[in-house]
């Protein structure tokens, strides 16, 4: 079979939107991700010890935050969604979770479990 490389590249259609309806290492089709609203995490590791794959706790603010929409299974990520007591991890629909993510101003963050942050003016 004799077949360009460069013709292959010329079918793909780059022009369509990721929207989150693609297998994720194998697993199911989905259409929803975790976010963590970082400005409620009061810190508490709770999720990063259910779902280890998923979730990590950012050592300059100390607050939760998700890295891998892949790393759990759904059941995992529910329990880690349902130990958090302050409520601030959702499922969102994937379209949305760069707009979250932007929407966060992490500037304005208190740092967890660090010395206050003393305005000098």
């Amino acid at each position: 079979m004799d077949t360009n490389s460069e013709d292959v590249f010329d079918n793909f259609d780059d022009s369509k939107e990721l929207l989150g309806f693609y297998p994720v290492l194998g697993g199911e089709l989905t259409e929803k991700a975790v976010w963590v609203d970082e400005s409620r995490c009061i810190g508490c590791r709770y999720c990063a010890h259910v779902a280890t794959n998923t979730f990590i706790v950012d050592e300059e603010y100390g607050r939760s935050r998700a890295m891998r929409q892949d790393g759990d299974n759904f059941e995992t990520l529910q329990e880690a969604i349902d130990t958090c007591p302050v409520d601030c991890i959702h499922w969102v629909k994937f379209e949305d979770l760069e707009d979250l993510e932007n929407s966060l101003d992490r500037d304005m963050f208190q740092s967890l479990g660090k010395l206050p942050r003393i305005n000098k003016h």
